[in-house]
């Protein structure tokens, strides 16, 4: 196995001084920086860190992984094995990697499609980073769960019977990727009894971060990427 290492960096979900110490160090410190990126070769992940970029010492390779808008997984499958391509390259050549993840890499991470395809071949380590649902329930000064009460987090990729299964099932529900399902769960909020339990956030950590915490507000459209549903019962189970 070769000796250089392909270390997987949590930057959180936006606010760069969320990013912690090691991970800090690690970008500032990597002879090679990759990141995911748009067809303009603009990366959310690297303006998380942007600040470990300044006063650089050193000259880093930086690898943008260019992912399509398009859905289509073949298309996002393509692009992860151009990416692993590149990064394994710089590994063989004994240049250890640190690929920069939005969020945590292995909480819905971009990372772990790459941990796949190169795990076997290097050493591979893990930063974790403040998750999207951790800063969501800072940003609304509200605990996720107490005691007994059940916590589950779901995807708006999932069916709607999985949501309405959660929904219906647990105290406390986060629904991640909420983006373009946004009419279908409100409608699926509506329908269990939960709307006036939910808050909605996107972009959360950043200057255009938007918090609803009344649904009324919200339009029944196809929302961003980066946006998500925290749901917790009116009556908290706090004894």
């Amino acid at each position: 196995m070769c000796e250089a290492t392909f270390y997987g960096v949590g930057v959180g979900p936006g606010d760069p001084e969320l990013i912690t110490l090691k991970a800090l160090r690690l970008i500032k410190g990597a002879p090679v920086v990759a990141y995911l990126a748009s067809d303009e070769g603009s990366s959310q992940a690297r303006a998380i860190a942007r600040e470990a970029f300044v006063d650089q010492s050193t000259a880093q390779i930086e690898i943008p992984i260019c992912m399509p808008m398009s859905t289509d997984r073949s298309l996002a499958n393509k692009a992860y094995d151009e990416g692993a391509a590149l990064i394994r390259q710089q590994l063989k050549a004994g240049h250890d990697v640190v690929f920069l993840c939005e969020g945590d890499p292995l909480f819905f991470g971009s990372f772990t499609y790459l941990l796949e395809r190169l795990q076997a071949e290097f050493s591979c380590q893990v930063v974790p980073g403040i998750s999207s649902v951790n800063a969501a329930a800072a940003e609304l000064k509200h605990p996720l769960t107490m005691l007994k009460e059940s916590f589950v987090v779901v995807s708006g990729r999932h069916t709607d019977e999985q949501i309405r299964t959660a929904l219906n099932d647990h105290d406390s529900v986060v629904i991640m990727k909420a983006g373009r399902a946004r009419p279908r769960i409100l409608n699926l909020l509506g329908e269990t009894g939960r709307a006036e339990e939910a808050s909605y956030l996107e972009y959360i950590g950043r200057e255009n971060q938007r918090i609803e915490t009344n649904l009324n507000r919200l339009t029944p459209e196809a929302g961003p990427y980066f946006s998500l549903f925290v749901v917790t019962r009116k009556e908290r189970n706090s004894r």
